[in-house]
């Protein structure tokens, strides 16, 4: 029989149950029936506990690991992910900065202010970007400038760059770009700037991928190592086999499941909340393509280029091989009417 998770938590109802809620109710069947049978499926999974909650969605991260209702959660997985204690001060505004249309392909996106008043920037990309290290250098380059603009019209005169603190852009990558798949053994990859003397100076931008695909292998074949691995299970796993073990390791984390299935006995909230992933994700697969059709394009294109210099230098390597022929024939010919001369 499929394990389901309403063992460990009974307020969990069964699909029946939930599908008879959204029956009775016209406007969240007429809902339900706009979703595509796979949909349908998914959000009566986790509805029911035969499935966990995907909590990278932005909504359910959001309403799990609130910083603002529940900072202690984000405090300690930032602190694992960074190898050092931090805590969250406050939560920024992060949509008036993004260099052009940045959100495409980001599931989940948050900035916050730690008590060193450095900036963290934590978001989750259901597929790797393409140049992920590009983009990501040019979001942190613009976050520092939010930071360098803001601390000096608030110390005027009396601003020093001093005053300017680190940006980390932590980044957890649902299917990773191709640049770290060859890393088996290693899901989190950390970046800093370092010079090739061992010169110090403070460079202030530092970078953190995840892995989850690669961290789901890692879990397969090495089960729940330290309490970094039961958070990555947590943000990443919704086998309710899987999810059973990570409770019986760690039970801190029953309490953020039973508020999960708090959450998911509010049907027409959670369909609200689910739905409007779903609208997210299609955006974002219709962006996947035009950016993948254009590249093709753009592939197309150059090869075209190619193609036809390669014809031009063909054309004129052989049109300069004709003159120099007839540089020759005009030779004979010239030879040949003196000497019938």
């Amino acid at each position: 029989m499929k394990k389901s998770l309403k063992s460990h938590f009974p307020i969990i109802r069964s699909k029946e149950e939930v599908r008879l809620i959204i029956r009775r109710n016209l406007r969240l069947e007429e809902l339900f029936q706009s979703w595509t049978s796979g949909q349908q499926e998914e959000f009566l999974d986790f509805c029911s506990g035969n499935r966990g909650v995907k909590i990278l969605y932005d909504s359910f991260f959001k309403e799990i690991l609130n910083p603002e209702n529940a900072p202690e959660r984000l405090n300690e997985l930032l602190s694992l992910i960074l190898r050092q204690q931090v805590k969250i001060l406050q939560v920024l505004p992060n949509d008036s900065t993004r260099i052009a249309d940045e959100s495409s392909l980001v599931i989940m996106d948050i900035v916050v202010e730690l008590e060193d008043h450095s900036i963290a920037n934590v978001e989750v990309q259901k597929i790797g970007y393409k140049f992920s290290g590009q983009r990501s250098a040019c979001y942190s380059a613009d976050l520092l400038l939010r930071q360098y603009k803001r601390v000096r019209g608030e110390r005027g005169r009396a601003f020093s760059y001093r005053d300017i603190h680190k940006v980390y852009t932590i980044v957890f990558f649902e299917q990773s770009p191709e640049s770290f798949r060859r890393f088996k053994e290693e899901c989190i990859h950390h970046f800093t700037q370092v010079s090739d003397t061992g010169a110090e100076i403070e460079l202030l931008q530092e970078f953190c991928y995840a892995c989850l695909d690669i961290f789901r292998d890692l879990l397969h074949n090495k089960g729940i190592r330290n309490k970094l691995d039961a958070w990555l299970t947590f943000l990443s796993v919704d086998d309710p086999e899987a999810i059973e073990a990570l409770l019986d390791q760690y039970p801190e984390f029953v309490k953020l499941y039973q508020e999960i299935y708090e959450l998911c006995r509010n049907v027409e909230r959670v369909m609200g909340m689910f739905s409007e992933e779903l609208r997210e994700l299609d955006r974002n697969t219709v962006q996947l393509m035009i950016d993948e059709m254009q590249e093709e394009i753009d592939a197309l294109k150059k090869e075209r280029e190619e193609e036809v210099n390669r014809k031009d230098e063909k054309i004129s390597e052989q049109e300069q091989e004709i003159a120099e022929l007839k540089k020759k024939l005009a030779m004979y010919e010239n030879a040949s009417e003196s000497s019938k001369e």
